[in-house]
């Protein structure tokens, strides 16, 4: 506990830095995973096709491939950045193509009358997906969100390993490994870090999914 108290100011910089990566991977794979999601109920067959080979790819890639390409691939075509917008794109293309399922099979529980209403009434795809489908989709598809978004918190662990700096992946490995501290209470404080970020993202998920019944 005494590593945790005298390190408390690294801790808590680590874990704000952690808390920006989430932050900023979970609305760029909400955004993008709605997008592919739309995509892969398109009645163009070419979307269609990127949205089901983007879901394919990134589903079945391991998280560490992902992102190995953003950081090491992306400056062999000359795209250059910072390794923490790398981090943070990695964990967005890998964690879209789970949302992008779980807002799929949302859409997929709206009843079809619903869209056909829309066309009748001459909206095109786009207007139904964005005004009518959709609403109602999202509000089903809160708790397996809330699922992805949990795995993303957990997995922003791998984005650290990738030279962030800065994140509760690096603060364990700077006090266990540059200052020779004991590695059990180190981790003791990662994990407490975690929890802090994962427990009441939790609760509030758990919070708006009530709210979302009542209002169903």
């Amino acid at each position: 506990m005494n590593v945790i108290l005298d390190n408390f100011s690294l801790y808590r910089d680590g874990f704000l830095q952690t808390l920006k990566i989430c932050a900023l991977a979970a609305v760029g794979a909400l955004v993008l995973g709605t997008v592919v999601a739309g995509f892969r109920v398109s009645p163009v067959p070419p979307l269609r096709w990127v949205g089901t080979a983007w879901v394919t790819v990134f589903r079945n890639c391991p998280l560490t491939v992902v992102l190995f390409f953003c950081a090491f691939g992306l400056p062999e075509i000359g795209v250059n950045g910072a390794y923490f917008w790398f981090g943070v794109t990695g964990l967005v293309l890998y964690t879209s193509a789970f949302v992008c399922e779980a807002v799929r099979a949302g859409v997929n529980s709206v009843p079809a009358g619903q869209a056909e209403a829309a066309r009748a009434v001459g909206l095109t795809f786009g207007q139904s997906l964005t005004s009518v489908v959709l609403p109602q989709a999202l509000r089903t598809v809160v708790p397996p969100l809330g699922s992805v978004i949990i795995a993303m918190i957990k997995n922003s662990a791998i984005v650290g390993a990738f030279g962030v700096g800065g994140d509760l992946f690096a603060v364990g490995d700077t006090l266990t490994s540059a200052r020779g501290e004991a590695a059990l209470p180190v981790l003791t404080g990662v994990v407490l870090g975690y929890l802090a970020i994962t427990i009441p993202g939790g609760l509030l998920l758990g919070l708006l999914e009530r709210k979302v019944a009542i209002a169903r």
